[in-house]
């Protein structure tokens, strides 16, 4: 979040120049020509959730044209990843997409690159480049410091779009490994003013996933590095966008939307908070206002604890308990403690 980075256009979010890292995701299935309507309602959940642009993988001509309709049904800012075949680039562009990932070193001829970024300077489309340490071109393979493999990796793919006067550009290099992901973008970050998408490439499932992302990402943002990020999950895109969001929010200071706070649960435990939050966790952040949310197990845990809380519920007995900044304002039964919670909540 540098505000030494340039501006990047992206549809309507703007990245770099220190502007809040938006949080991407990624599709994590092909396009289908009958599914494109409930991939469109997924994408506007995805979008409440805190989604600020969504990438999708383009490997063949079938899944642009899919893309290039689906960008029509929504809102948010879409983006191609082609890889190898300039063609599927040229032909996304077509298409109001936002934003072309690619890897200059595998499209192929110097002249191929070059149709793909005059077109995308004609269209006002940036273009992403990606690098990975799991690919890294041949002589870069069997570098020892592999944090210095990527940025030289990236650097030769920037020099490739600026011979073609191509500047709309940001940036990505990712590694499975914290360190190596770290020392890559602070050491990109000394040499351009170019915005980077920051993240742990093939970071893990849910837990370890989150965890070696939130080290990676916090550590960066903390030192200003970084314009926009994923947290890559072998998960759904909703939990990436989730834990992206939450990172942001803690890296730069702006909480831009609900904040859930809720207790574990134990032997003491009269309410069900692992249930609740379940059914309440989407909707509730899908708030675009910083409010905190406490949902809480027992009594001990409940109005005390939690008296910062903008709104919260616990139990006690077979009663059911709402309170806001640590004061009861509603008790109800179980069986209607998620209408008479809707109905608090819609107070705020």
């Amino acid at each position: 979040m540098s505000s030494k980075t340039r501006i990047v256009k992206v549809g309507s979010v703007l990245v770099g120049g220190g502007h809040r890292p938006p949080v991407q995701t990624m599709w994590k299935a092909p396009l289908s020509p009958d599914g494109l309507g409930a991939v469109a309602e997924r994408v506007r959940v995805l979008a409440g959730l805190g989604c600020g642009i969504l990438r999708f993988s383009t490997p063949d001509m079938q899944q642009a044209e899919l893309l290039g309709a689906l960008a029509s049904m929504v809102d948010i800012p879409l983006v191609a990843d082609v890889h190898f075949d300039w063609r599927i680039a040229l032909r996304c562009m077509d298409f109001p997409i936002a934003k072309i990932r690619v890897n200059p070193g595998n499209i192929g001829e110097p002249w191929k690159l070059e149709e793909v970024a005059a077109k995308a300077a004609d269209k006002g489309v940036p273009i992403r480049i990606g690098v990975n340490a799991g690919s890294l071109p041949v002589d870069l393979k069997d570098e020892p410091d592999r944090a210095n493999a990527i940025v030289a990796a990236a650097e030769r793919e920037v020099a490739a779009l600026d011979a073609l006067g191509f500047a709309d550009i940001i940036v990505s290099m990712k590694a499975s490994g914290v360190e190596e992901t770290i020392r890559a973008n602070r050491l990109f970050s000394e040499r351009f003013d170019i915005p980077l998408h920051i993240g742990v490439t093939e970071a893990g499932p849910l837990v370890q996933g989150c965890v070696r992302s939130a080290v990676a990402i916090h550590t960066l943002l903390a030192e200003g590095i970084g314009d926009t990020i994923r947290v890559s999950l072998s998960d759904e895109p909703e939990n990436e966008v989730i834990a992206g969001s939450e990172i942001v929010a803690l890296g730069t200071g702006r909480r831009e939307s609900a904040d859930i706070v809720s207790c574990p649960r134990c032997g003491r435990a009269g309410f069900d908070t692992h249930a609740f939050v379940e059914r309440w966790r989407d909707r509730i952040y899908s708030i675009r206002r910083p409010i905190t949310v406490a949902v809480m197990g027992c009594v001990v845990n409940g109005p005390g604890e939690a008296r910062h809380a903008d709104i919260g519920i616990t139990g006690a007995g077979d009663k059911v308990i709402i309170f806001r900044k640590g004061e009861i304002v509603r008790t109800c039964t179980p069986e209607t403690a998620d209408t008479v919670f809707g109905e608090e909540l819609a107070r705020l």
